[in-house]
């Protein structure tokens, strides 16, 4: 199920010149002749965007030059050996524990009047400080994350195959969710089960929320020591990631026959969920989406469940960051074909308490293609044991 990456193929090559094409007319938009894109720890998709290859040190930098050269510059023997495997990068350079001497003294050859910096934002401010002491007077420094966002929003053919095997776990993954549920068990242990089986798959990470109980719960958490209970509605997002891109399923499940009150509350979101999906195509914009799923709710009497006060977002973009820029939710951005976003009206509502019902989809010049095969219905244990 896993796509084989062993050494840069031709294909890999080529998307990686597409790549590298792309951020450069986006350079030439701003006046800047390089690009810097950091990679925090907790953000390093800017990083796996241009080398291809994951890292697992807490400080990465890659800087695209103005002669084409990606250099790789990152803290861990680790991580010098898969960057240097995928073979994207031209160079790698390994940081100095405690000291950022490399990278400086590479940028120092780097010309023209502006340095765009992915992430630039993330920078502690001593090294923001010490990064513009360093180009000076020469080089402006200037922000280049909406540069990267914008880069990463519309997915290659290459991509999607990527989010396509990705979706197969997804589908996999809630397969085996439904399969181990039954009364008295841990929410942890749902959990380490399904965790296992996408592990098994090839997925390399895994984010997951879920929640059980009845119209009491009012999101999703980290699973906890609760044990399921007949009736109960079992939810999740599961989001698991392959090759370097994440996919994500939300769906609910009931222990055992469900209840009136599950039904109608399924049927809601299934109504607003394929709204939002109706809409989808090229050339609409994220909040466009999130009005025609938030416009079922009100007709039906729940509009006051749409505001901030029980509903984060209606979806999120999906890429080589599990959420990614823009949400669907008061966002005007507009969307391209091969941006690759999950539609979820996820919320509370009285019928019975927080529900979770997406499907991750790439958007295409007239609509939409699904990126699963997980059928859009309300799953039972009783059926399961059928």
């Amino acid at each position: 199920m896993t796509v084989d990456l062993q050494d840069a193929t031709a294909s890999d090559l080529a998307e990686r010149d597409l790549r590298i094409s792309r951020i450069e007319a986006g350079l030439e938009a701003l006046g800047a002749t390089a690009l810097l894109a950091y990679g925090a720890a907790w953000r390093r998709e800017n990083v796996r965007y241009l080398v291809n290859a994951q890292i697992a040190g807490d400080v990465s930098f890659v800087l695209l030059d103005e002669r084409r050269s990606l250099i790789a510059f990152v803290s861990r023997t680790s991580d010098m050996q898969r960057v240097r495997a995928a073979g994207w990068a031209d160079e790698v350079v390994r940081l100095t524990p405690g000291s950022l001497e490399e990278l400086f003294a590479r940028l120092r050859d780097v010309g023209g009047r502006k340095l765009a910096v992915g992430y630039l934002e993330l920078l502690p401010d001593g090294l923001a400080a010490r990064l513009r002491e360093e180009m000076a007077p020469r080089t402006e420094i200037v922000n280049g994350s909406a540069l990267m966002a914008n880069v990463r929003l519309k997915k290659s053919a290459w991509e999607l195959d990527r989010h396509r095997a990705a979706g197969r776990i997804c589908d996999a993954g809630w397969q085996r969710f439904v399969e181990v549920l039954e009364p008295g068990l841990p929410e942890y242990l749902i959990t380490a089960e399904v965790e296992a089986s996408l592990k098994a798959a090839g997925a390399e990470d895994n984010f997951m929320l879920m929640a059980s109980g009845g119209d009491e719960v009012r999101g999703m958490v980290p699973p906890g020591e609760r044990r399921l209970q007949n009736h109960d509605l079992v939810r999740t997002e599961l989001t698991p990631q392959l090759d370097g891109y994440w996919t994500q399923i939300c769906r609910s499940a009931v222990v055992g026959e469900p209840t009136d009150g599950q039904k109608a509350s399924f049927d809601l979101f299934r109504e607003a969920m394929q709204a939002g999906l109706d809409v989808v195509r090229e050339g609409v914009t994220c909040h466009e989406i999130a009005r025609a799923e938030n416009a079922v709710f009100e007709r039906r009497g729940f509009g006051e469940y749409c505001s901030s006060a029980w509903t984060r977002v209606r979806g999120h973009n999906l890429g080589t960051y599990l959420d990614e820029s823009p949400i669907i939710e008061g966002n005007h951005t507009v969307l391209p074909a091969g941006a690759v976003l999950i539609v979820h009206p996820n919320t509370y509502t009285p019928l019975a308490g927080y529900h979770v019902l997406g499907d991750p989809i790439t958007v295409t010049e007239s609509g939409y293609e699904r990126l699963l095969t997980t059928e859009v219905k309300l799953f039972s244990t009783k059926e399961a044991a059928r």
